[in-house]
């Protein structure tokens, strides 16, 4: 399935589910999905237009074009970091979860979301309760987002210096990552809707602050990867 035909069903699924919410749960999370949303769109209208340049034959232009994305990259990484924390730091403190399927491995193209994937259904079978359950979804997806933009990253600066080891394999490195930060911005919005669904009205406001303290407007810098790693696993899949 395509990244466009993925976001048109979550948005389907978003449209329900914005129908069962009471209208401060709605507007909570419009305001806040809007963000990732909008931010997602600049990342891939930007890319979009780098591709269409390099199968134009415009090499140099692409290698421009892409030049904009890694910030968009950490921007994005940064705000859904911040909702995917949040909601993890008030389920631990306040023991708020939501009902939660694992993450799917035909969801995710490389490698390390591949198999991040098949470890949460692994143990969607061992961990008993259901808080642990959604924590463990939770912070799947924050190691993914680092792992994939790291990656993203590296690629596309990579291109845009011109001077590639692979310029194919960095473009499918690129399609590889943006199409896992799709999903993975598609699983945070939906975990966000579940856990508003669950969640206390008087801790809502808690949860903003939390958000937004630590959603910054710009990235501070190139957004980096957890500094404990068992080796830097390859971003496409089967590589």
């Amino acid at each position: 399935m395509s990244t466009r035909a993925r976001s048109r069903r979550y948005d389907s699924v978003q449209q329900d589910w914005r129908a069962i919410l009471p209208e401060a749960k709605a507007a909570f999370f419009q305001n806040h999905t809007e963000e990732l949303e909008n931010t997602y769109l600049m990342l891939s209208i930007s890319l979009d237009e780098a591709i269409e340049f390099r199968l134009s034959g415009w090499a140099a232009k692409a290698f421009q074009a892409i030049g904009v994305t890694p910030e968009l990259s950490s921007l994005l990484a940064c705000r859904m970091g911040a909702v995917l924390d949040s909601m993890k730091q008030q389920a631990r403190h306040f023991g708020v979860v939501p009902n939660l399927a694992p993450l799917d491995t035909a969801n995710f193209r490389t490698g390390f979301g591949q198999r991040m994937a098949r470890l949460s259904s692994l143990l969607s079978h061992v961990l008993l309760s259901e808080r642990s359950q959604f924590l463990y979804k939770l912070s799947a997806l924050e190691h993914i987002v680092r792992e994939v933009t790291d990656s993203f990253i590296e690629s596309a600066e990579c291109l845009a210096e011109d001077q590639p080891l692979s310029p194919s394999f960095s473009w499918q490195v690129l399609d590889a990552c943006h199409f896992d930060l799709n999903t993975c911005l598609r699983e945070t919005v939906v975990l966000l809707k579940s856990f508003l669904l669950v969640l206390p009205e008087d801790q809502m406001p808690g949860l903003d602050f939390i958000i937004r303290r630590r959603s910054p407007a710009r990235p501070d810098q190139r957004f980096k990867a957890p500094v404990i790693h068992a080796g830097r696993i390859s971003a496409a899949a089967g590589k």
